[in-house]
């Protein structure tokens, strides 16, 4: 089954990479995996070898259908015989109403009673940190949305907004940006994020910013050797 997916989340995850988006054809949340092995950056490329972006609309080919709760979304796919293919990209007024449209308020309490492990919330006001040790290289991007009533920041995934950290970090140190630098920096009106969940680790699933959309969208380099 061919389906067409607008990308949403191109994450970092502990051995490679993850990816999910929204059907245009169902209106949920696919994440696309391999039958076996971690996605590698690789696979999340075209034929003329251009990466998979947030807000592609991709054609994936989707072989079948494996939920295991709380990851209901996972959709085996093939990344090599039928590589994913662009569509089309979605334009800056495009992605604001389909933010709108597909931004659920109550996501994240589905998220963390574990009914399922991806959801879009609505524009929140946001800190960052971004923390980046020279002398181990431990690299750690953060947010923390004071709307969700939750006293830890939570860990970023999202390998647009960890390069935008890497840049604004330079060679090490620690940087806790409020609200209103982060609009500075990052000329963003309006944030939505992204929320998944990690899979088991040490017992427990871990909530995750796997997207951090912007709108106005602001601008990162990513460099896939580093993440």
């Amino acid at each position: 089954m061919t389906d067409e997916i607008v990308v949403l989340a191109v994450t970092k995850m502990l051995s490679g990479m993850c990816i999910g988006g929204i059907s245009l054809s169902t209106g949920e949340w696919v994440r696309p995996i391999k039958e076996f092995g971690t996605i590698l950056p690789g696979d999340l490329a075209y034929v003329d070898g251009a990466p998979i972006r947030p807000f592609d609309v991709v054609e994936f080919s989707l072989a079948k259908h494996r939920p295991k709760a709380p990851h209901i979304e996972d959709w085996v796919c093939d990344f090599i015989r039928e590589r994913p293919v662009l569509a089309r990209r979605l334009e800056e007024r495009e992605r604001e109403a389909f933010l709108q449209k597909h931004a659920e308020p109550g996501g994240y309490e589905e998220i963390t009673n574990q009914k399922r492990s991806l959801c879009l919330l609505d524009s929140q006001e946001a800190q960052a940190l971004f923390s980046l040790d020279a002398y181990s290289g431990k690299y750690q991007a953060r947010l923390y949305f004071p709307a969700l009533g939750r006293q830890r920041a939570v860990p970023v995934t999202d390998i647009k907004w960890r390069a935008l950290g890497r840049r604004l970090i330079g060679d090490g140190g620690r940087v806790k940006l409020s609200a209103e630098q982060l609009r500075e920096i990052t000329g963003a009106r309006s944030i939505y994020p992204a929320i998944g969940l990690s899979r088991q680790y040490e017992g427990k699933f871990w909530p995750l910013i796997v997207g951090v959309h912007c709108l106005p969208d602001y601008e990162a380099e990513v460099d896939y050797r580093n993440l």
